[in-house]
């Protein structure tokens, strides 16, 4: 299983599936995060918190423990 967290800076990948559970994967969601959307990673911190990706056309900042809930190919 691939995370968003495990993807490289300059990768695009697909969302397949969202993991956790209540609060934290409606956040997620709320955020335009859904399975299907196609994410690019843009840059991330030297010690991997945050991680800057664009999805849907606008720049979102995500915690590591945000991206690793994240199933992407």
């Amino acid at each position: 299983m691939k995370t968003l967290r495990d993807a490289k800076i300059g990768d695009t990948v697909k969302v397949v599936k969202l993991h956790g559970e209540g609060a934290i994967k409606r956040r997620i969601m709320d955020m335009g995060i859904t399975k299907n959307v196609e994410i690019t990673v843009r840059k991330v911190a030297p010690l991997g918190d945050p991680v800057e990706i664009t999805v849907r056309g606008y720049e979102l900042s995500l915690r590591k423990a945000d991206a690793e809930m994240i199933e992407v190919e």
